[in-house]
Protein backbone atom coordinates (compact mmCIF):
# COMPACT_ATOMS: atom_id res chain seq x y z
CA UNK A 1 0.00 0.00 0.00
CA UNK A 2 1.56 2.93 -1.34
CA UNK A 3 0.59 5.97 1.25
CA UNK A 4 1.20 9.58 0.58
CA UNK A 5 0.31 12.87 3.20
CA UNK A 6 -0.44 15.83 1.77
CA UNK A 7 -1.29 19.10 3.37
CA UNK A 8 -4.63 20.60 2.57
CA UNK A 9 -5.86 24.05 2.64
CA UNK A 10 -8.75 24.39 0.11
CA UNK A 11 -11.20 22.95 -2.01
CA UNK A 12 -12.83 19.63 -2.73
CA UNK A 13 -10.63 17.60 -0.26
CA UNK A 14 -10.95 20.00 2.31
CA UNK A 15 -14.81 19.59 2.55
CA UNK A 16 -14.21 15.64 2.45
CA UNK A 17 -12.13 16.28 5.41
CA UNK A 18 -14.38 18.17 6.78
CA UNK A 19 -17.43 15.97 6.36
CA UNK A 20 -15.43 12.92 7.79
CA UNK A 21 -14.22 15.00 10.59
CA UNK A 22 -17.91 16.02 11.66
CA UNK A 23 -19.02 12.66 11.42
CA UNK A 24 -15.85 10.51 13.27
CA UNK A 25 -15.57 11.92 16.11
CA UNK A 26 -17.64 12.76 19.40
CA UNK A 27 -19.11 15.93 19.34
CA UNK A 28 -17.81 17.02 23.29
CA UNK A 29 -14.49 16.11 21.74
CA UNK A 30 -14.36 18.25 18.35
CA UNK A 31 -13.00 21.97 18.32
CA UNK A 32 -14.60 24.09 15.78
CA UNK A 33 -13.37 23.20 12.03
CA UNK A 34 -12.73 26.85 11.96
CA UNK A 35 -10.20 26.97 14.80
CA UNK A 36 -8.44 24.24 13.17
CA UNK A 37 -8.11 26.00 9.93
CA UNK A 38 -6.73 28.89 11.80
CA UNK A 39 -4.20 26.83 13.04
CA UNK A 40 -2.85 25.95 10.07
CA UNK A 41 -2.56 29.71 9.10
CA UNK A 42 0.01 30.19 11.51
CA UNK A 43 1.90 26.93 10.87
CA UNK A 44 1.14 25.23 13.91
CA UNK A 45 -1.34 22.71 12.81
CA UNK A 46 -1.46 20.27 9.75
CA UNK A 47 -4.89 19.71 8.08
CA UNK A 48 -3.14 15.80 6.14
CA UNK A 49 -5.23 13.90 3.55
CA UNK A 50 -3.74 10.28 3.12
CA UNK A 51 -4.18 9.12 -0.45
CA UNK A 52 -3.69 6.22 -2.21
CA UNK A 53 -3.87 6.84 -6.21
CA UNK A 54 -5.45 10.04 -5.86
CA UNK A 55 -8.25 8.49 -3.65
CA UNK A 56 -9.27 9.81 -0.48
CA UNK A 57 -8.60 7.21 2.39
CA UNK A 58 -8.42 9.25 5.66
CA UNK A 59 -7.73 12.60 7.66
CA UNK A 60 -4.99 13.40 9.97
CA UNK A 61 -5.44 16.92 12.30
CA UNK A 62 -1.48 17.09 13.56
CA UNK A 63 -0.71 20.34 16.61
CA UNK A 64 3.08 21.09 16.71
CA UNK A 65 5.44 22.97 19.18
CA UNK A 66 8.98 22.23 18.98
CA UNK A 67 10.02 18.42 18.43
CA UNK A 68 6.80 17.62 19.45
CA UNK A 69 3.64 16.59 17.53
CA UNK A 70 -0.09 15.80 18.40
CA UNK A 71 -2.26 12.97 16.25
CA UNK A 72 -5.28 15.32 17.38
CA UNK A 73 -7.26 13.43 15.19
CA UNK A 74 -6.93 10.51 13.29
CA UNK A 75 -10.07 8.69 11.12
CA UNK A 76 -10.33 6.26 7.90
CA UNK A 77 -12.68 6.83 5.95
CA UNK A 78 -15.51 4.27 6.40
CA UNK A 79 -15.00 1.94 2.93
CA UNK A 80 -11.10 1.23 3.37
CA UNK A 81 -11.42 0.19 7.40
CA UNK A 82 -10.63 -2.97 8.35
CA UNK A 83 -7.95 -3.19 5.56
CA UNK A 84 -4.85 -2.66 7.14
CA UNK A 85 -5.44 1.13 5.89
CA UNK A 86 -5.04 2.93 9.53
CA UNK A 87 -1.39 0.83 10.16
CA UNK A 88 -0.24 2.36 6.88
CA UNK A 89 -1.40 5.65 7.27
CA UNK A 90 0.11 5.78 10.80
CA UNK A 91 3.44 4.69 9.31
CA UNK A 92 3.30 7.25 7.00
CA UNK A 93 2.99 9.62 9.85
CA UNK A 94 5.94 8.33 11.93
CA UNK A 95 8.21 8.97 8.68
CA UNK A 96 6.81 12.02 7.71
CA UNK A 97 7.73 13.32 11.62
CA UNK A 98 10.71 10.97 11.88
CA UNK A 99 13.15 12.75 14.66
CA UNK A 100 9.52 14.22 16.59
CA UNK A 101 7.87 12.76 19.66
CA UNK A 102 4.81 11.91 18.24
CA UNK A 103 2.05 12.07 20.89
CA UNK A 104 -1.80 10.29 20.71
CA UNK A 105 -4.48 10.33 23.36
CA UNK A 106 -6.85 8.02 23.96
CA UNK A 107 -9.92 7.08 25.87
CA UNK A 108 -9.17 5.50 29.45
CA UNK A 109 -9.69 1.72 29.33
CA UNK A 110 -10.38 1.91 32.71
CA UNK A 111 -13.91 2.22 31.58
CA UNK A 112 -17.01 0.49 33.39
CA UNK A 113 -19.51 -0.13 30.52
CA UNK A 114 -18.42 -3.49 29.34
CA UNK A 115 -19.28 -2.74 25.44
CA UNK A 116 -17.40 0.43 25.41
CA UNK A 117 -14.23 -1.12 27.66
CA UNK A 118 -14.20 -3.22 24.47
CA UNK A 119 -14.25 -0.36 21.48
CA UNK A 120 -11.14 1.31 23.93
CA UNK A 121 -9.23 -1.12 24.74
CA UNK A 122 -9.36 -1.87 20.46
CA UNK A 123 -8.16 1.28 19.98
CA UNK A 124 -5.38 0.64 22.56
CA UNK A 125 -4.66 -2.70 21.26
CA UNK A 126 -4.17 -0.84 17.79
CA UNK A 127 -1.91 1.99 18.94
CA UNK A 128 0.17 -1.15 20.55
CA UNK A 129 0.97 -3.10 17.81
CA UNK A 130 1.69 -0.33 15.70
CA UNK A 131 4.84 0.65 17.62
CA UNK A 132 3.48 3.58 20.17
CA UNK A 133 3.75 2.89 23.64
CA UNK A 134 1.99 4.00 27.04
CA UNK A 135 3.13 7.34 28.79
CA UNK A 136 3.66 7.46 32.49
CA UNK A 137 0.06 9.46 32.93
CA UNK A 138 -3.87 9.99 32.26
CA UNK A 139 -4.89 13.85 31.74
CA UNK A 140 -8.65 14.82 31.98
CA UNK A 141 -9.40 16.30 28.31
CA UNK A 142 -12.62 18.70 29.01
CA UNK A 143 -14.44 16.23 31.30
CA UNK A 144 -13.23 13.02 29.02
CA UNK A 145 -10.68 10.94 31.28
CA UNK A 146 -7.35 9.69 28.60
CA UNK A 147 -4.72 7.51 28.15
CA UNK A 148 -1.16 8.68 26.75
CA UNK A 149 0.98 7.38 24.61
CA UNK A 150 4.06 8.57 22.44
CA UNK A 151 6.32 6.91 19.51
CA UNK A 152 8.46 5.41 22.34
CA UNK A 153 9.91 8.99 23.45
CA UNK A 154 9.29 10.12 26.46
CA UNK A 155 7.09 13.67 26.83
CA UNK A 156 5.84 15.00 30.44
CA UNK A 157 2.64 16.52 30.80
CA UNK A 158 4.05 20.41 30.96
CA UNK A 159 5.64 19.61 27.28
CA UNK A 160 2.00 17.57 26.08
CA UNK A 161 0.02 20.62 27.23
CA UNK A 162 2.51 22.80 25.62
CA UNK A 163 1.61 21.42 22.19
CA UNK A 164 -1.98 23.02 23.01
CA UNK A 165 -1.58 26.13 24.31
CA UNK A 166 0.96 26.59 21.26
CA UNK A 167 -0.84 25.63 18.72
CA UNK A 168 -4.73 26.67 20.13
CA UNK A 169 -4.69 29.58 22.73
CA UNK A 170 -5.33 28.78 26.50
CA UNK A 171 -8.80 28.65 25.53
CA UNK A 172 -8.44 25.02 24.94
CA UNK A 173 -5.04 24.33 26.98
CA UNK A 174 -6.85 25.50 29.71
CA UNK A 175 -9.48 22.70 29.92
CA UNK A 176 -6.71 20.31 30.26
CA UNK A 177 -5.46 18.94 33.67
CA UNK A 178 -3.45 16.53 35.10
CA UNK A 179 -5.53 13.70 36.01
CA UNK A 180 -2.57 11.32 37.42
CA UNK A 181 -0.13 8.45 36.77
CA UNK A 182 -0.34 5.06 35.91
CA UNK A 183 0.07 2.50 38.97
CA UNK A 184 1.19 0.11 36.73
CA UNK A 185 3.45 1.02 33.39
CA UNK A 186 3.16 -1.86 31.11
CA UNK A 187 5.44 -2.61 28.10
CA UNK A 188 3.64 -2.97 24.73
CA UNK A 189 4.56 -6.38 24.77
CA UNK A 190 2.93 -7.12 27.47
CA UNK A 191 -0.01 -5.32 27.19
CA UNK A 192 -0.55 -6.51 23.89
CA UNK A 193 -0.15 -9.94 24.77
CA UNK A 194 -2.76 -9.55 27.58
CA UNK A 195 -5.03 -7.79 25.09
CA UNK A 196 -4.64 -10.56 22.41
CA UNK A 197 -5.50 -13.61 24.87
CA UNK A 198 -8.89 -11.47 26.00
CA UNK A 199 -9.87 -10.08 22.88
CA UNK A 200 -7.99 -11.83 19.74
CA UNK A 201 -6.45 -10.14 17.17
CA UNK A 202 -8.75 -6.93 16.53
CA UNK A 203 -7.87 -4.52 13.56
CA UNK A 204 -8.23 -0.42 14.76
CA UNK A 205 -8.68 2.29 12.35
CA UNK A 206 -9.54 5.47 13.97
CA UNK A 207 -8.17 7.70 16.61
CA UNK A 208 -11.11 8.88 19.09
CA UNK A 209 -14.10 7.81 16.23
CA UNK A 210 -16.22 5.25 15.50
CA UNK A 211 -14.62 1.74 14.33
Amino acid sequence: MSIKLKQVFSGERLMEIHALYETAFPAGEKKPFSMIISGQETGLVEILSAEENDTFLGLAIMAKSGDRVLLDYFAIASERRGQGTGSAVLQALKERYQGMRIIIEIESTKCVDEEELVIRTRRKSFYLRNGFTMLSYYVDLWGTEMEMLSNGLPCPYEEYLDIYTTAFGTQVSDRIHFWGKHRLQLSSDSTRKRFSKNYGSISQNVHRGML
